[in-house]
């Protein structure tokens, strides 16, 4: 059973981006993003603070705390 640990996608539409503009600013492949974005891998703890800076929120905001058991 899959847990969702990151919510990415949804700070994602909430500041009105899209995953290739957070794959262009990051240097990375859109497809690497969206793995993040529909959790089927997690952005270490380094890149997940990139992403948090660029979409103006704090590291916790990523992170699904509700889902995490």
């Amino acid at each position: 059973m899959s847990k969702d640990l990151n919510c990415i996608k949804v700070v994602l539409v909430q500041k009105k981006k899209t995953g290739k503009w957070l794959a262009n600013q990051l240097g990375l492949s859109e497809s690497t993003v969206s793995r993040w974005c529909s959790n089927t891998a997690q952005p270490n703890l380094s890149t997940l603070n990139k992403v948090a800076k660029l979409l103006g929120v704090e590291m916790k905001d990523l992170l699904n705390n509700n889902k995490i058991q």
